[in-house]
């Protein structure tokens, strides 16, 4: 590997660190004043992820890889809102995932092009499930949202449970639905001392 690559495998690693400072936007419609950035965003997505292939049979492994690239071109886009996407023709994720892998070593492009392809098209039960962890984590968020007195979030909840494709998907967004946000502070009966 050459300097120049690596000098470009870190501007890609820079450039993925702007996700810790961008928020998510299409919460601000809701009244959210502080949303979530996208990074927090993926985190839980490919934690869901991982949980849901195990639920599935799919690779775990590589549903989270999935789940860590899924909003990585964000970077350069935004989280631009659905309504924004009615107005704007959007470059597809895979040529803004090409120009950001520019000059890095062929097995960084190599993998991270197939990963984000993979997502895109959405042809694996790999991928079927990132996107199903995807919907989820918005789903869950807008739960979380509701429960601190954020009203408007109903369309979140519902747009996301309508796009969920697993069985497992839709058993945990009918547990969530039910649920708490805050039961995991008490323990369960036989736990309680």
């Amino acid at each position: 590997m050459s300097q120049d690559q690596h000098a470009a495998t870190m501007r890609y690693i820079f450039e993925a660190g702007v996700l810790k400072r961008a928020a998510r936007t299409g919460w601000w419609f809701a009244g959210v004043k502080h949303p979530e950035t996208i990074a927090e965003h993926s985190h839980r997505t490919a934690l869901i992820g991982m949980i849901l292939a195990a639920m599935e049979g799919a690779d775990p492994a590589r549903v989270t890889m999935l789940c860590v690239l899924h909003d990585t071109q964000e970077t350069r886009t935004t989280d631009l809102p659905h309504i924004a996407k009615r107005y704007l023709t959007a470059t597809p994720n895979t040529t803004i995932t090409a120009d950001q892998l520019t000059d890095c070593p062929p097995a960084v492009i190599d993998t991270i092009t197939a990963a984000v392809t993979e997502y895109e098209t959405g042809d694996t039960l790999e991928a079927t499930v990132a996107r199903d962890a995807d919907k989820l984590e918005c789903l869950i968020q807008a739960i979380e949202y509701r429960h601190q007195g954020i009203d408007n979030v109903q369309r979140w909840i519902d747009s996301s449970r309508t796009a969920l494709k697993t069985t497992s998907a839709h058993h945990l967004a009918d547990a969530a639905l039910t649920g708490q946000p805050l039961a995991w502070l008490t323990p369960p009966p036989d736990q309680a001392n």
